[in-house]
């Protein structure tokens, strides 16, 4: 399959609840991430965390598919088109 280059936006309502299962998926993912950046916005409750992937869609979709399953996780991606 053909990998593209994307960026995938995580925001994350109640941290303490699903972080662990947060990052055990993107470590899992570990291979197709290229660059994390995470920050807590503790003034309205929230984290929110960016990913840069290199992946095939369904490596993307995977990934974002098991992250917006977990409980008050909300996940978007945008990818390239080659």
């Amino acid at each position: 399959m053909e990998r593209r280059i994307g960026v995938i936006g995580i925001v994350i309502e109640d941290r303490e609840a699903v972080a662990a299962r947060v990052n055990a998926v993107l470590s899992d993912y570990g291979d197709y991430i290229v660059g994390r950046m995470g920050v807590p916005y503790r003034e309205r409750g929230v984290a929110v965390i960016a990913l840069i992937v290199d992946g095939s869609t369904d490596v993307v979709g995977a990934l974002t598919g098991k992250l917006g399953s977990l409980p008050g996780v909300k996940v978007r991606a945008a990818l390239t088109g080659k």
